[in-house]
Parts: C-alpha cells; sequence; structure tokens
C-alpha cells in the first residue's frame, strides 16, 4: 500500500489516503508508458501537407522554346519541377499519423502513470479546493503552501468554477477534468493536484472492465 498524505489549502496534513499499488499495474511499466505517451502524441498530430505534382500543375504543354539554336538549356513544358510554378518532384501528401492502442492498455497506462507519480511523491492531494471568486493569487498561495515549484496538472471534477477560472493566469500550471486524466498529461507535468474525493472517485470506477478495483482506502 502506498499512502498519500492529504493537505489542507494551508499546506497542513489532515488526513492520509491508502492505495493498493496492484490496482494501478503493481509496479511502473516503462514501455508501456513510453507506447501511450506516443500515441497520444501521435494522434494529436495533423499532417496537412500536401503540394502539387507535375501532372497537377496547370500549365501548358506547349514547349518553351526551340530545342537547338537559342543559347539557353533544353526545355520542355512549363510544368516542370525545374521551373517556377512547376509541379514537385517528390509531391507532398497527407497521411493519418494515428497509432491504435486496445482499451485494456489505455486504462492501464493511464493507472500506471498514476503510480509512478504515487512512487516519486508527485501528487498533491487536497482536502478541498473551493473558492468564493477567481483568484490567481490564492490559488498561486496554495501552490507555495504544498511547495509545487514545477509544472503542476489540476485535475478537477468541473472546469468551469471560479476554481478552474484562477487557473487561467497562473505559470506552468495546466487544467483538466478528473474524468480526462491520461497518461500523457500526467507525464508532462511534474506534479498532480487533485482532490481527496476526486480521486477515490476516478480509481474507484466500476465501469473499467479488467481494472480489477482499486483498493483505495482513507
Amino acid at each position: 500500500m502506498i499512502e498519500i498524505p492529504v493537505h489542507n489549502s494551508e499546506g497542513q496534513q489532515v488526513d492520509a489516503l491508502q492505495i493498493d499499488e496492484q490496482a494501478l499495474g503493481g509496479e511502473v511499466h516503462p514501455v508501456l508508458l513510453k507506447q501511450a505517451y506516443v500515441r497520444f502524441a501521435a494522434n494529436r498530430r495533423q499532417d496537412n501537407a500536401h503540394t502539387r505534382s507535375r501532372g497537377e500543375v496547370k500549365s501548358s504543354g506547349r514547349k518553351l522554346y526551340r530545342q537547338k539554336g537559342t543559347g539557353n538549356a533544353r526545355h520542355g513544358p512549363a510544368g516542370v519541377n525545374l521551373m517556377r510554378g512547376g509541379g514537385h518532384t517528390f509531391a507532398k501528401r497527407s497521411r493519418s499519423w494515428r497509432q491504435r492502442m486496445p482499451v485494456t492498455m489505455r486504462r492501464l497506462a493511464n493507472r500506471n502513470a498514476l503510480l509512478a507519480k504515487a512512487i516519486d511523491g508527485e501528487i498533491k492531494l487536497v482536502d478541498k479546493i473551493k473558492f468564493d471568486k477567481a483568484s490567481s493569487k490564492q490559488f498561486s498561495a496554495i501552490l507555495q503552501n504544498l511547495e509545487i515549484n514545477r509544472s503542476c496538472l489540476l485535475a478537477l471534477e468541473d472546469t468551469r468554477g471560479h476554481e478552474a477560472r484562477s487557473v487561467a493566469n497562473v505559470e506552468h500550471v495546466s487544467l483538466t477534468r478528473i474524468d480526462q486524466l491520461n497518461a500523457y498529461d500526467l507525464l508532462n507535468h511534474r506534479y498532480l493536484m487533485v482532490e481527496k474525493q476526486a480521486l477515490v472517485q476516478w480509481l474507484s470506477r466500476s465501469d473499467r472492465p479488467g481494472d480489477g478495483g482499486t483498493g483505495a482506502s482513507s
């Protein structure tokens, strides 16, 4: 069991959460995490490159000038690759970079990335994140109290409240919904800040076949 301390907004430990490593994959699997990371990045890639080949360029098929006697190099139509506005020799074509990964592996990678964070002590659990109004200053104070001095991923149940708007102007802090937590975002940030109850609910979701439960306990 891994014990993760739970702090209040002042940085004082008020509780602890115990998580069973077996529910998160038992041990960190670097190969699985890399595969999930590369897949996520590849699926976000947009390849819209397209250049015209010689056959797609609209130009006259007439020979530019006679073959001999002009003192110039020999030339055929104006649509060849050597002429300005002509077609490209190796024309670029758009392609799909998407990669497939079984659902069970994706879910395991998400939990395994969380396990890596837990082992390294990079999960900052907070008992409650609640603001009466949007305040970047108030949120920055919480970061300082929790000793978060590197990039941070804030996972909230609702990204439309005052808490979410307080993150907009804070440097090196990204926002995501707890139900959209994934290995790519976890590995791209040093710390994960999340409410205790939200993390317990994410771990305890019973609609994940093959996950085998969580084993999280207070």
